[in-house]
């Protein structure tokens, strides 16, 4: 059974292909918009790649560049095949390539579809690729000295003040790290002594932060040092100074940042799948309509256009008859006489009697 068909006109083809090829070039924008979109998102993601564990949120990006690229080619081809459409010399050429055509629009849909899944489904590899990157990246804030790490530190500060947020977590996890290079100490200072003596592991914590965590917002001078202490400041509550500081650590700053971006890209990558899905179906009802009307020798005559010859379920059992035969061929027979001789075989045989 015949999967949607339609009867078609002169006059309807001619429509249908001048629709298309606007369509055609609507997904052509479309997909210029999917290939920024990525690379705008591949870059912010580059950007913070010091305070990243892992590349595997990359595949996001990654994919709608790709998809971006091969939905520019596609749709370009498609606007060929709507401007030869009404050319019967021309038109034929066409008959191979459009196969590998309504595969790769599929292919397309699918990718675009994969790309709105994996938005959501990686913000669990988001957030803990960001919490081991930031808790390294605290931890090396000191080392300004140290090749590899001498600009982590500028990395930090300057995400503290982008993002308004301090620490991994929050602020108090400046608290538990040495971020004071130890050649801006003084080591003869009694109270420097005292400080990395108490600590097992030999280091010099403070109950402070840097000063990329202050609020601008706040009413009173930033406090950064004995932040814990209520007596080492003038009308100071440690509990109530909540403006003195960034609240927010900034794992959840920028795992809200990066999923909303990502997020925001569901809505237009749905619409952009809706106009290929548009322009795959209207694409093979053309090329079925202006294929019938070439085989009853009249192209001015009355056609009919469909999407699948037959039913479904056929459809799929020929692709799947044809797939088998397609990797049985390909393959070596086991049950072959391995001892089969061939002409020259015997020739040799008989030489040497």
């Amino acid at each position: 059974m015949v999967l949607l068909k339609m009867k078609f006109t002169q006059q309807r083809r001619v429509h249908l292909a001048q629709g298309l090829w606007l369509m055609s070039w609507l997904a052509v924008m479309c997909g210029t918009v999917v290939f920024f979109l990525g690379v705008f998102l591949k870059t912010e993601l580059l950007r913070r790649a010091e305070v990243m564990d892992n590349t595997e949120i990359h595949v996001v990006p990654n994919i709608l560049i790709i998809v971006g690229l091969a939905s520019i080619g596609t749709n370009w081809v498609a606007s060929r095949v709507c401007q030869d459409s009404l050319d019967a010399g021309r038109f034929p050429r066409w008959k191979v390539l459009l196969l590998a055509w309504f595969a790769a629009a599929a292919l397309i849909c699918f990718l675009l579809i994969a790309v709105v899944v994996l938005s959501y489904a990686l913000q669990g590899q988001l957030e803990e690729s960001l919490k081991v990157g930031l808790r390294n990246g605290i931890r090396y804030y000191k080392d300004t000295d140290v090749p590899g790490r001498c600009f982590q530190k500028e990395t930090i500060d300057r995400l503290q003040m982008e993002f308004r947020c301090c620490g991994n977590n929050n602020f108090k996890d400046w608290f538990e790290i040495q971020w004071v290079s130890s050649r801006y100490l003084d080591m003869t200072s009694k109270d420097v002594k005292d400080r990395i003596r108490s600590n097992v592991d030999g280091r010099y914590l403070l109950d402070g932060v840097p000063f990329s965590c202050c609020n601008p917002a706040s009413p009173r001078p930033c406090l950064r040092y004995q932040l814990t202490d209520n007596r080492a400041h003038h009308s100071y509550d440690y509990q109530a100074e909540e403006l003195n500081l960034y609240n927010r650590g900034c794992r959840q700053a920028l795992v809200d940042y990066y999923m909303g971006l990502m997020n925001s890209t569901g809505p237009g990558v749905l619409s952009i799948i809706l106009i290929q899905m548009s322009v795959l179906l209207s694409l093979r009802f053309l090329q079925t309509a202006v294929e019938g009307a070439m085989a009853l020798e009249d192209p001015q005559g009355d056609s009919e256009g469909y999407i699948l010859e037959k039913g479904v379920k056929e459809t799929f059992e020929e692709l799947k008859a044809y797939a088998l035969v397609v990797l049985k061929s390909g393959q070596v027979n086991p049950t072959a006489d391995a001892t089969e001789e061939t002409p020259e075989a015997a020739d040799v045989e008989k030489a040497a009697e």
